[in-house]
This record gives C-alpha cells, sequence and structure tokens, in this order.
C-alpha cells in the first residue's frame, strides 16, 4: 500500500497530472467507463442493494454522466487563473487567483451509492489536477469489486488507484500522509478520519449525514398540490435506496387537524409506486446486510413506537426487505426520534401550528437538509433565517443533489465541505494568490518627512484608495 501512494506522490510531483489535456482524457476515459459497462453496473447493484435498473441509472449512471458532461464542459474557464482586484495603493501592479492542485488525495466512498459516491468526488479530484487513492465500501461487495477490477483498464494508474478492503485497510490508510481526505459515511467514522487527519493537519471534507425534516404546509391548498406533495414525499423518502440516504426525508411535521389526510395520500401512493404487501413490492431496494436490518427492526420493537405504526411494518428477514412503514407521534424520546433512521421508516410528528416545526428542527442537530411543502413566502424566510442546515429545498425532494449549480454539503453535525459540479473542483484545489509589482516608479521624497502629515495621508490612504497613488508619489509609504 506505501508503495502505491509514494507511485502517487512521484506521479504527482513529475506534473503529468496537471496538464488540461490529461484531465480531460481522464474524465473522457471515465465516461466511457461508463457507457461501456452499463449492464455491468445495474448487475452489481441488483446484488448488493436490489436496486431495480430505473433506479440504478437514475442515482448512479445517470448521475455520473451528467457530472462528467458538465465538468468536460467547463474545465477550460475552471482552470484558468481570474483577475483580482487590486489597490491603487499597490500602483503599478497586477493580481490573479490561481486554482491548484492539492496533491494526493484519499477518497473514501459509501455503500448506499456506491457508484455515484465514489466516482463524483473523483471527478473532482481528477477536473482539479490531483492523483487519486479510491477507497469503496466493503458493505457493497460486488460494486467495489468491479471498481477495483475496472478503473484500472480505463484511468491512468499511475495517477489513479483503488484499493478494495474493509475497516482494517481504512485504519491503515489513515494513518499514511494525505493532502486531501474526502469521506462519506457516518458521523461514528466521520470523527474517527478527522481526528486521524488532525495528525498531518489533512484538510478533511466531510458528507455526513443527520436527521432530515420535512415540513407540510400545502394539505390545505389546492388538493392537486396535495397529492404532488405526497408524490414527493413518497419518492423522497422510498425511492432512493428506500430510505437509506443521507439526504433522505427523515421524519414529517404537520399540523394535527391535517395529520389523517396526509396519511391516506400517503398510503395511496405508496401502493401505487411500490405495491400492496411486503410480497408484492417493485422498484425498491432491500436493506443492505443483516445488521442495518436488525437495527431497523429493533427501532419497531420499543412498544411505544410499534404502537404508533399506522402503515406497513411487515418484514422479510430472509430477503432483507422492509416494506415502507408509516408510524404517527412515535414518543420524542425514542431511539426513532433521536438517531438517524436510515431506512424504509416515516415517522408523522403532528403540532398544533406548522410554524412551531422551526424549533422542534432547532432542538436537533443540523440537518443535512430541510424540506419544506409551503407557498408561505413569509414562512419561508423564517425557516430561511431562523434554521440551519445543509441545503433548503422548498417543495420538492431529492432534486437538489442532481443541480451541478448548487453546492452539496452539510453544516455542523451534518457535515462540512461541499462538492458537486465546481464545488468539486474547487474542493480538491488551492486557490493560489499571485501579485506582480514593477520596479518604477520608486520615488524617495525630496524633503524631509512631514511626520504630522504622513499618519494623516496614511488614514486617507486606506479609507479613499486612490490617495494611494499620492503617497507613491510623495515616497511617504517609506517608514
Amino acid at each position: 500500500m506505501e508503495k502505491s501512494i509514494a507511485k502517487l506522490r512521484e506521479t504527482f510531483k513529475n506534473g503529468g497530472t496537471k496538464s488540461i489535456s490529461w484531465r480531460k482524457s481522464q474524465l473522457k476515459a471515465l465516461l466511457q467507463l461508463i457507457n461501456q459497462n452499463e449492464d455491468s453496473i445495474f448487475k452489481a447493484l441488483d446484488q448488493d442493494l436490489g436496486k431495480s435498473p430505473v433506479e440504478s441509472y437514475r442515482d448512479e449512471v445517470g448521475v455520473l454522466k451528467k457530472s462528467v458532461t458538465y465538468t468536460l464542459s467547463c474545465l477550460e474557464k475552471w482552470v484558468a487563473p481570474k483577475k483580482a482586484e487590486v489597490p491603487l495603493l499597490f500602483f503599478p501592479a497586477k493580481a490573479e487567483v490561481m486554482p491548484q492542485p492539492l496533491g494526493v488525495v484519499l477518497i473514501f466512498s459509501s455503500w448506499n451509492f456506491p457508484f455515484t459516491l465514489a466516482l463524483d468526488p473523483l471527478i473532482g479530484a481528477i477536473s482539479a489536477g490531483n492523483t487519486v487513492l479510491l477507497k469503496p465500501s466493503d458493505l457493497a461487495p460486488a460494486c467495489m469489486s468491479f471498481l477495483v477490477e475496472t478503473i484500472p483498464k480505463y484511468l491512468d494508474n499511475k495517477a489513479i488507484k483503488v484499493v478494495a478492503g474493509g475497516a482494517d485497510i481504512g485504519e491503515r490508510l489513515l494513518q499514511l500522509k494525505w493532502d486531501k481526505i474526502f469521506f462519506t459515511g457516518s458521523p461514528r467514522v466521520g470523527r474517527l478520519v478527522m481526528a486521524a487527519a488532525a495528525k498531518h493537519l489533512t484538510p478533511v471534507t466531510l458528507e455526513l449525514g443527520g436527521k432530515c425534516p420535512a415540513i407540510v404546509d400545502t394539505l390545505s391548498t389546492t388538493p392537486s398540490k396535495a397529492k404532488v406533495t405526497a408524490k414527493r414525499i413518497v419518492g423522497g423518502k422510498w425511492g432512493p435506496c428506500n430510505g437509506q440516504a443521507c439526504i433522505a426525508i427523515d421524519y414529517l411535521l404537520v399540523e394535527e387537524k391535517l395529520a389523517s389526510a396526509l396519511i391516506e395520500l400517503l398510503k395511496k401512493t405508496i401502493k401505487r409506486f411500490y405495491g400492496e404487501n411486503i410480497k408484492s413490492l417493485k422498484s425498491i431496494s432491500r436493506i443492505v446486510n443483516e445488521h442495518q436490518f436488525q437495527r431497523l427492526v429493533n427501532l419497531l420493537k420499543d412498544p411505544n413506537v410499534a404502537d404508533s405504526i399506522v402503515y406497513g411494518g411487515s418484514v422479510d428477514e430472509e430477503k432483507l426487505v422492509i416494506e415502507p412503514t408509516i408510524l404517527l407521534d412515535p414518543p420524542l424520546d425514542s431511539e426513532i426520534m433521536s438517531e438517524e433512521i436510515f431506512g424504509p421508516l416515516l415517522p408523522i410528528i403532528t403540532l398544533k401550528n406548522i410554524e412551531e416545526s422551526i424549533n422542534f428542527i432547532n432542538s436537533k442537530s443540523n440537518p443535512l437538509v430541510i424540506y419544506a411543502f409551503t407557498e408561505d413566502e413569509t414562512f419561508k424566510k423564517r425557516i430561511l433565517s431562523e434554521t440551519s442546515s445543509g441545503t433548503v429545498t422548498f417543495n420538492d425532494s431529492m432534486v437538489q443533489f442532481l443541480c451541478d449549480s448548487l453546492p452539496f454539503g452539510g453544516v455542523g453535525q451534518s457535515g462540512f465541505g461541499r462538492y458537486h459540479g465546481k464545488y468539486s473542483f474547487d474542493t480538491f484545489s488551492h486557490e493560489k494568490s499571485i501579485l506582480h509589482r514593477g520596479f518604477y516608479p520608486e520615488i524617495e521624497p525630496r524633503y524631509p518627512p512631514w511626520t504630522d502629515f504622513k499618519l494623516l495621508f496614511i488614514k486617507l490612504a486606506y479609507e479613499f484608495d486612490y490617495f494611494g497613488l499620492i503617497l507613491l508619489l510623495l515616497g511617504f509609504k517609506r517608514s
């Protein structure tokens, strides 16, 4: 492993990854990898997570194709130095900001979107000109094996390497020095990554998660908007990996008088999207492994939680399937309301007034996303100004992840750092500031310094930038 990293460092030192031509060639090769292996990707995702081809293309293949294509179209603009303004005090001078690759990058990806969460950060690292070691999650073994076997066939093996293995390999990697670590996963492991990175003062991006709420304030409007709300909630909860997603809706907040209407709409939509019962479920992922399955089942074993189930609750241990489950007002001190669910269980919490949702959200750790279904512009402004989250999405769910012009990342306990589109390029770059000065004019004062006026002129120079030229010509810049 150490030899592989030494090779990556040598490749970066030689400068081969810094040219635009190399970056473009690797991005095109990655696009070719995806296009030529689509069926194999579908097969691996079905084997590890039971994802359907539609879900696999929507959440993995399509996302990556879009990301690579967008990056290729913008790369030359991103790489070019940006002119910066220079105060007249520095005349004659010019300044610019030049993006520079960080060096040797370590990427840890997660199991729930094993291709998107591995290759999307890789796109950013390549576009910025870094060498990369990618460590996919061993909890999606078929996808991990595909990446380990296939990436060396398409990408520059001197600059991009993939390593297989479990937690022991991850621990070994964290003991080594890196120029950047990008981690997607749980807050528990994120803390370990950050602690290890601190030993080498390595910058870190942590893409974590949290309990993402959805505020529902549209049921009292038109019936058509209420139906759209239900469709987008169901799609945003159970569509992406059956709730096993950091940006999936974790719980709903709704006024008490509207709860029954919301539940009925959700039930109808679930049946239409996924089927009537656990035996006939379709187009829905399974739980990743027995450990995660049992964790979710245990959440429902709490008697008070079990009593709150109003829909679903059936499980198939052999197939690792839990049907979409709705709970109404489970105890707020139960584990299902204190920890990120990361599965197909959806609590609904009722409030006297929907504006109480702001205090409810603020009583918990910063979520990665707040979803809010509302047309009340005043309420929207309150949500934006009085809560803290990585993202806020109004009147939809999940779609913000697909928008390359928006940064994706958390705040506080939901992580820090950001990526997607230009933000991925920035995450794996250092913005070097450059100032060019001339040697002339360099005029010494012809008369003894006027001490009383010197301080006045200096103050004016900072307050009104054009006075800098006067200082320069008079030679008062000298002490």
